[in-house]
């Protein structure tokens, strides 16, 4: 029987269907990655590129498929924390949470510093901090108008990147460089962790699970369709890049899209695409924070961090006060952290979070809609191994906090 159900005073309203569930999940992850993360990405695995997407593109497909069994098996808010609490134990689920609000807190710092640094660059902190303040505003007031929001600026980025397809496949070549054939294993390992980042977003579906309407069909069912329509669109992107900028010429590249449009002579749309980057920004910003404040609800709710984050709006239906801390938390960070050191800590305890996900699932049985076998034990060695290849100073933080968290764990369990 699972733990810490919602009362019905504080329960969600469930709201969403299908079309808003996929349009979330492509907001999260048709977001500032494909626009941030493509260049150092090129600059670890050289002309390997696509073969370190495609690896992204397995991992985050085991992850969505084990996550996505899962959530339709404990359709509440709360995604693996909930997930690893039910089948694996209190500690691990508590483990899970506890990565998924530092890590994904650490993302939406690094959404938010790269609104600031496409829309502001000599004052890119002052308009990080506006940017967390405004969309918190927007999450407080509902998540329907979270949602429209979320789809106005997903159809946005999608043309944008619609053209930068184009112009990269029709455009001029010339310009392209290639890096020297050096890159190994490792290499193409750690630009799977880079593009996994620019993944990750489909979990915000599963975090939402108390707020879908008919979740068991639902939520697998916007998690693939939204993975499927984001696999498609990168490996567009990242081929039209490469014809233009060469691996070379797109690793060093500070913009890389922009960069894309103007080196094959159309430099009229750089600042289009300039403007979509912030856009992207901003709508995987609006997703990470409504799926973070609902796993610190769900914590709220079990007493793991302080019962008072548990309270939902009597009027508007969503977890206001853990909205404004994560809210709060995010701005002060974004004032203060870079964006590297914000990427590459969200990237280890996400991974950790999703290895949960996956050992959680293969505890599920035939008659609880178990994934293949293969999936989930994939997803988990691939967690493991992309992980462990991401920097060694990543590594150690990430390993920092979640010591630390699990530190708490015992001392609350003691007492």
């Amino acid at each position: 029987m699972m733990q810490a159900m919602a009362t019905h005073g504080d329960a969600l309203r469930r709201g969403l269907g299908l079309t808003d569930s996929v349009v979330i999940g492509l907001g999260a992850m048709v977001g500032a990655g494909i626009f941030a993360a493509l260049a150092p990405a090129a600059g670890a695995a050289g002309s390997w590129l696509l073969l370190a997407l495609a690896v992204a593109a397995l991992l985050a497909y085991c992850n969505a498929t084990s996550s996505a069994r899962l959530a339709a098996r404990y359709p509440v808010s709360g995604g693996t924390y909930v997930y690893g609490r039910e089948r694996l134990g209190a500690f691990w689920g508590y483990l899970a949470g506890w990565g998924f609000v530092a890590g994904k807190t650490a993302s939406c710092a690094a959404m938010a510093l790269t609104v600031g640094s496409y829309a502001w660059p000599q004052h890119s902190r002052v308009v990080a901090v506006a940017a967390v303040v405004a969309i918190t505003a927007i999450n407080y007031t509902g998540v329907q108008k979270s949602a429209l929001a979320t789809r106005i600026i997903v159809a946005s980025v999608l043309v944008v990147l619609a053209l930068v397809v184009g112009v990269g496949v029709f455009g001029n070549h010339s310009a392209a460089t290639v890096l020297p054939d050096r890159i190994g294993p490792r290499g193409v390992l750690q630009a799977a962790g880079l593009l996994f980042f620019a993944f990750a977003g489909y979990a915000r579906i599963a975090t939402l699970g108390e707020e879908v309407r008919d979740p068991q069909r639902t939520i697998p069912r916007a998690i693939m369709i939204a993975l499927g329509l984001t696999l498609a669109l990168y490996a567009l992107v990242a081929v039209a890049a490469l014809e233009v900028l060469g691996s070379s010429g797109l690793a060093h590249a500070i913009d890389p899209l922009a960069r894309v449009v103007s080196s094959a002579g159309v430099s009229g749309l750089a600042p289009v695409v300039r403007v979509g980057a912030v856009l992207a920004a901003t709508g995987s910003l609006l997703a990470l924070i409504l799926g973070v404040s609902r796993t610190v609800l769900a914590m709220a709710r079990d007493r793991y961090l302080p019962g008072a984050l548990a309270a939902v709006h009597s009027r508007f239906g969503v977890p206001h006060r853990a909205e404004l801390v994560v809210g709060a938390v995010v701005a002060v960070i974004a004032g203060t952290f870079d964006l590297r050191a914000a990427i590459g800590f969200s990237s280890f305890t996400v991974l950790v979070y999703y290895l949960i996900a996956n050992v959680s699932a293969a505890t599920l049985t035939a008659a609880e809609n178990r994934p293949a076998r293969w999936v989930p034990l994939v997803g988990a060695a691939g967690c493991v191994t992309v992980a462990l290849s991401l920097p060694i100073g990543s590594v150690l933080s990430g390993l920092a906090v979640l010591g630390v968290g699990a530190g708490w764990f015992a001392v609350r369990t003691h007492r």
